[in-house]
């Protein structure tokens, strides 16, 4: 599951968790993400694999904003974690009015989740500039993210080219969030596979 994040080190002996490095923003509007994606469980019923795995996604969503906030608050560095998520929600929410397949309120929230999760990621990538580096296992984190938003994709050329299928607000959006992770790619590549910490331009 994209948001399980929480890291542990310690003696073998003893777990210790905590959440610093993890943007706390960007975990609520991953969240926010999945719960106006997944309104369709309470009109329609797809299969129970189909129902549990949304259920899945919206539990853990919460789950990781609950652990941050809550249980591991001492651990959070809110300090760094300044994005204004305001700015994304807001103009995100504005576009799905505009531009959207079906203007229904699950049309508009399902789009409003695509375009938002385009973006979701920024928080976490501004408390890095602002910290000027991040954990090995944060970046392991944001590099998984990145390439699974990446391998869609390829899901997307493959369903053109045998179903015929093709979504431009899908696609554009995962264009979007796969060049905000270029720059990260790059740092990734010539500096943690070597063994180096990972800093971002502040």
């Amino acid at each position: 599951m994209e948001n399980q994040v929480l890291r542990s080190w310690g003696p073998k002996t003893k777990q210790y968790f905590c959440s610093a490095g993890i943007s706390g923003k960007s975990q609520i509007l991953f969240a926010l993400v999945f719960t106006t994606r997944y309104l369709d469980l309470l009109t329609s019923f797809i299969s129970l694999y189909n129902t549990c795995m949304k259920i899945i996604y919206i539990g853990c969503a919460y789950a990781t904003v609950h652990l941050i906030y809550m249980k591991f608050k001492a651990t959070y560095d809110g300090n760094h974690d300044t994005f204004r998520i305001e700015f994304l929600i807001v103009p995100v929410g504005g576009l799905s009015f505009l531009v959207n397949h079906d203007f229904s309120p699950l049309e508009i929230l399902w789009t409003f989740s695509i375009y938002l999760e385009s973006v979701a990621i920024l928080p976490q990538l501004f408390l890095i500039s602002k910290t000027g580096e991040a954990e090995t296992i944060t970046t392991h984190y944001l590099f998984c993210l990145g390439v699974y938003r990446a391998l869609y994709l390829f899901n997307w050329i493959w369903r053109f080219y045998f179903e015929g299928f093709f979504d431009m607000i899908a696609i554009v959006a995962g264009v979007v969030q796969t060049i905000l992770y270029c720059d990260f790619f790059y740092l990734y590549v010539t500096k943690v596979l070597k063994g180096k910490k990972l800093s971002l331009p502040a």
